[in-house]
């Protein structure tokens, strides 16, 4: 990586299928390795599963499936960005993420009009790092499908299903399977 910046908005920087891309760091709560997933009936096909981080069940997208690419089974470098937008919590499961950087607006350039159609309406920008192209992503729009009211009515679902205790989850439903292992606390 280039010399490091000391101006600009900090960013986290994942890589997933071969490209980078950066969320602002101001939307990530933590970032964490994932082991297991439970999985969800009946949602959205990029809507991994759910797990239970510091205290709280949460939704996991699988951004690689959001995107188009296809899905990749869990590996030792496989994250979890645990972002909170607009006040509700859910986590972004990418191939790894390892960088911090910070890039300020001028960096950021509005993407070409042929990437906007499609994936532009998370697309916040592009800037480039050193030699490499980075995807500057637009959390709260990534987020925004069906008008973000299905994951929001998910995650509520998982949280009354889970009550005072998320290994209810297990017991409510049957089906699921979750690694005991993930529901320690950080």
């Amino acid at each position: 990586m280039d010399a490091i910046r000391s101006e600009g908005e900090p960013y986290v920087l994942f890589q997933m299928a071969g490209a980078s891309y950066a969320i602002a760091s101001a939307h990530v709560k933590h970032v964490e390795m994932v082991e297991a997933l439970t999985p969800v009936p009946n949602a959205h096909p990029f809507l991994a599963g759910a797990v239970f981080s510091r205290g709280e069940v949460v939704p996991v997208v699988d951004c690689r499936v959001r995107f188009g690419f296809p899905p990749k089974p869990l590996d030792l470098q496989s994250r979890l960005i645990v972002v909170s937008p607009g006040g509700r919590t859910v986590g972004l499961l990418v191939d790894t993420a390892r960088e911090f950087l910070r890039l300020s607006s001028q960096e950021i350039l509005p993407p070409p009009e042929e990437m906007t159609r499609r994936s532009g309406r998370y697309l916040k920008g592009i800037a480039l790092v050193g030699e490499r192209l980075v995807f500057v992503l637009d959390v709260e729009k990534l987020l925004d499908f069906d008008g973000g009211e299905r994951l929001e009515a998910l995650a509520g679902e998982l949280q009354s299903l889970a009550g005072t205790d998320p290994r209810n989850i297990l017991g409510a439903c049957p089906r699921m399977r979750l690694k005991i292992s993930t529901l320690h606390h950080s």
